[in-house]
C-alpha cells in the first residue's frame, strides 16, 4: 500500500494494516515516558537493535504505575502500551501472568509478522518485575542497577 506521506496518508495506511485499537495506541501511547523512582525497570533488546524499557511502582502489593519507552515499530508502540494497561491495578503475580495473547486479545489481533512484538512487551513487564522483587528481597540491589 502506497502513501503520499502526509500524516492523514500514513493513517489511513495503518488502518489498512491494524484494528482501531492498535491505532489508537499507535496514536495516543498510554503511560509513555520514564518512571522516577522506579521500583523495577526491564528492559528487552531485539536482535535487530529495537529496545523496550518498562518501569513500575508497586505500592501495597499493586502495581499502582506503569510506564514505557521504545524505539520500536507501530506494533511495538501498540503492544507495550497495552502492556502497561493490562498490568496496571494488578499484583507483582498478577503482572507475570500478563501472556502474549492477552495483549494480542486486548489490541484486537496483529499481522503475523508482528505478533512477536507483543511476546517483547510481555518480556519487558517480566522484567520489570523481577527486578522489583529482586529488589524487595534484597534491597541493597537497588543501589547497583544500570538504567
Amino acid at each position: 500500500m502506497e502513501t503520499d506521506g502526509s500524516e492523514p496518508g500514513l493513517i489511513e495506511m495503518m488502518r489498512g494494516i491494524y484494528t482501531d485499537t492498535v491505532v489508537d495506541h499507535v496514536l495516543n501511547p498510554r503511560n509513555y515516558g520514564g518512571l522516577s523512582d522506579a521500583d523495577g525497570c526491564g528492559t528487552v533488546i531485539t536482535p535487530e537493535g529495537d529496545s523496550i524499557r518498562v518501569w513500575l511502582r508497586v505500592r501495597n502489593d499493586h502495581v499502582t504505575d506503569v510506564s514505557f519507552w521504545t524505539d520500536g515499530c507501530a506494533a511495538s508502540i501498540a503492544s507495550v502500551s497495552m502492556v502497561t494497561e493490562l498490568a496496571r491495578g494488578k499484583s507483582p503475580a498478577g503482572a507475570l501472568g500478563v501472556s502474549h495473547q492477552d495483549v494480542l486479545d486486548a489490541l484486537g489481533g496483529l499481522p503475523a509478522g508482528n505478533v512477536h512484538c507483543t511476546i517483547l512487551a510481555v518480556n519487558a513487564l517480566q522484567e520489570a518485575v523481577k527486578d522489583y522483587l529482586a529488589v524487595k528481597k534484597e534491597p541493597w540491589k537497588r543501589n547497583y542497577r544500570k538504567y
